[in-house]
């Protein structure tokens, strides 16, 4: 049986902006947990050039029915235009802990 938990990256403009993320996927329980590492430096390809900024990153602990909705939900309230979401499936952990995700959302 595969797990039905995952962790979802979500990248931010500002810890503002991440710390507001967090609040709304929580309070739409659509996450369990949200760490926030509040400053990270990105390298990316945009609009046919190299880019960089700094930006804060959510680690988000969620059920993987839900990634669609969560998805959905940051594209309406998140800044970026193309917000990333990415989900890795969590293949193995405290079971304690994967039930208090399963009973939280």
């Amino acid at each position: 049986m595969t797990n039905p938990y995952c962790v979802v990256l979500i990248t931010a403009s500002n810890a503002r902006q991440a710390d507001q993320i967090s609040r709304m996927l929580l309070k739409e329980r659509l996450a369990a947990c949200v760490n926030l590492v509040p400053r990270i430096q990105s390298r990316y390809w945009w609009k046919g050039k190299i880019e960089k900024s700094s930006e804060s990153l959510l680690i988000v602990k969620t059920r993987r029915a839900l990634i669609m909705k969560l998805v959905a939900y940051l594209k309406k309230v998140h800044s970026y235009s193309v917000p990333e979401a990415i989900a890795l499936p969590i293949v193995a952990g405290n079971a304690d802990y994967l039930r208090w995700i399963r009973e939280s959302i």
